[in-house]
């Protein structure tokens, strides 16, 4: 006689995403733990679509706040920082080509070991671009449930190790930044075309079918006018927040309980072979301070195999060179949508001429 209100009115359910969120939020930026919202709403999200509670985000607001990332990490190429990417363009190559090589790598030692069928395990340890990752497997014959399982718990995990490595760092090694107004405007013209660069440029980039347009194009539009003098980024914390909210919320909404049941008896490989992408990844940001001259937590960020834009809002909130960990992202983030497809194609290729 008596229906469950919650079934009836998902609307109920979103309430509670957003209490649960707001409260986990808040206590990870208490303790000053970079990308805290980010953070706390992706728990949420993952405490309650393990529930077997169905939200979504919208594929147009995951954009929007795609391009509010973008944005961001244009702000941070400034002009010095892309004369530096230009002239330390083998460094960029060659660690970005080193994670790619070591993802193949793993993937192809998962596969040989019948770990996942078929081309699974190479799609799945892709890094950068999952949601890009996720829709090239489907339409190359992987399981596109453990693809997405292997892709967002990497991001998950990688995420959540980042944020802690650079919270312990940050609070030895330097102040946090300065807390500034919730709606801090400095100039309103100014905001008034990047809200147009963020939310007008994604559109574009979808209509024109660009992987990963959402993010890339705004990065590079924005980057690009403002090495020109053309344009002034100013991003307001309210904007940033939600955008840090919604991108959490996409990756934590996305682990429901069928993809972990799937996955429970592989969960070892696959949490083992993550873990050996991050230490690949902890190889190249000591090489990166040793040889390049970076700081430490530098160094990890912009080696990290994270998802670009999480990492991206970890290096914001942090005391780090933004600018360099996002040209580091970026370069690898590319290289990735352009040669990831090819490089997962060609191992299974030759997996299947070994057998």
């Amino acid at each position: 006689m008596f229906s469950n209100p919650f079934r009836a009115k998902p609307a109920l359910w979103w309430s509670v995403l957003l209490l649960l969120s707001a409260v986990l939020a808040w206590a990870l930026t208490a303790l000053h733990l970079p990308a805290g919202v980010l953070l706390g709403c992706m728990l949420a999200g993952i405490l309650l679509s393990s529930r077997d509670i169905r939200l979504g985000v919208p594929n147009r607001l995951f954009a929007l706040a795609q391009g509010v990332l973008g944005c961001l990490m244009a702000q941070s190429l400034q002009p010095a920082t892309l004369a530096r990417v230009a002239g330390d363009w083998p460094l960029f190559l060659g660690a970005s080509a080193s994670i790619i090589a070591a993802s193949a790598g793993l993937g192809w030692f998962l596969m040989r070991r019948q770990v996942f069928p078929g081309t699974t395990a190479v799609w799945g340890l892709a890094p950068g671009a999952a949601s890009a990752m996720v829709l090239m497997a489907e339409a190359y014959g992987a399981d596109v449930r453990l693809v997405a399982f292997m892709q967002y718990l990497r991001v998950a995990v990688v995420t959540a190790v980042a944020a802690l490595v650079a919270h312990f760092w940050t609070t030895q090694a330097a102040p946090m930044a300065p807390e500034v107004p919730w709606f801090s405007v400095i100039h309103a013209g100014h905001l008034g075309w990047t809200l147009v660069l963020a939310f007008a440029v994604p559109s574009v980039a979808h209509w024109l079918k660009i992987p990963g347009g959402a993010m890339v194009a705004p990065l590079i539009v924005g980057a690009s006018l403002q090495a020109l003098g053309l344009l002034v980024i100013e991003l307001p914390p309210a904007l940033l927040t939600v955008s840090y909210a919604v991108i959490g919320w996409s990756i934590g909404l996305r682990f429901t309980p069928s993809i972990l049941r799937h996955a429970l008896r592989a969960l070892p490989a696959v949490l083992g072979s993550i873990l050996a992408l991050m230490g690949v990844g902890v190889v190249i940001a000591v090489g990166l301070n040793q040889w390049a001259g970076y700081d430490p937590l530098t160094a990890y960020l912009a080696s990290s195999p994270g998802g670009a834009d999480s990492v991206a809002v970890i290096a914001a909130t942090s005391a780090v060179d933004a600018g360099f960990v996002m040209a580091m992202q970026l370069a690898r983030f590319l290289m990735v949508l352009v040669w990831g497809p090819r490089v997962s194609q060609l191992i299974a290729r030759q997996s299947r001429i070994d057998q």
